[in-house]
């Protein structure tokens, strides 16, 4: 038996966890606690019973800043070191 909220849409308590997602990957719906309802495939957070929207939303913005940032690091990086040159 899973311990997760009952669906926000049906009531039904048989949620099954996500694994995988397209905004997320892996880790992104293991953070959130997505789960998908067995009964009328809602997905939503399965520890609170309510949409995922928001979260997936801060989520999506947080990983891009850290990905922006990273690339910027990069290329200033590599620009630093070929003016070394």
């Amino acid at each position: 038996m899973n311990a997760f909220a009952p669906c926000p849409n049906c009531k039904n308590a048989a949620g099954e966890r996500v694994k995988f997602t397209w905004w997320g990957g892996v880790l992104g719906p293991k953070l959130l606690s997505h789960v998908k309802c067995g009964a009328c495939g809602s997905k939503y957070n399965g520890k609170t019973g309510k949409d995922n929207t928001t979260g997936i939303a801060i989520y999506f913005i947080v990983v891009a800043v850290l990905a922006f940032g990273a690339l910027f690091v990069l290329i200033a990086g590599l620009a630093l070191v070929s003016m070394v040159r």
